[in-house]
């Protein structure tokens, strides 16, 4: 598995980009906790890349939004969800204004 040799390596940071994009819902869930322990066990910074809104609000401590190589907002997942910076970060992360 990729993770265990990168975790044998000891690197400061880990990056995952959709690591769980073709999962289905059930495994996609499960793996969300264990990269979560994982994360919590390993005390490592962890950029996840993702789409998936539901993803970045139940695993970020900060989120980044980005739109078309853009930053819209930096937060932690309640103040990007309670006050979104610009129109579009509402609309990225599922909720409507």
């Amino acid at each position: 598995m990729a993770i265990g040799r990168a975790i044998v390596k000891d690197p400061k940071v880990f990056m995952f980009d959709e690591p769980l994009s073709n999962l289905d819902a059930a495994l996609r869930s499960r793996m969300r906790q264990e990269i979560a322990n994982l994360h919590r066990r390993i005390k490592k910074t962890v950029v996840f890349v993702t789409h998936d809104q539901t993803e970045a609000m139940t695993l970020a401590d900060r989120i980044v939004v980005m739109n078309q190589q853009r930053i819209e907002q930096i937060g932690t997942p309640s103040e990007v969800y309670d006050r979104p910076a610009t129109l579009f970060v509402p609309s990225s992360s599922g909720r409507r204004r």
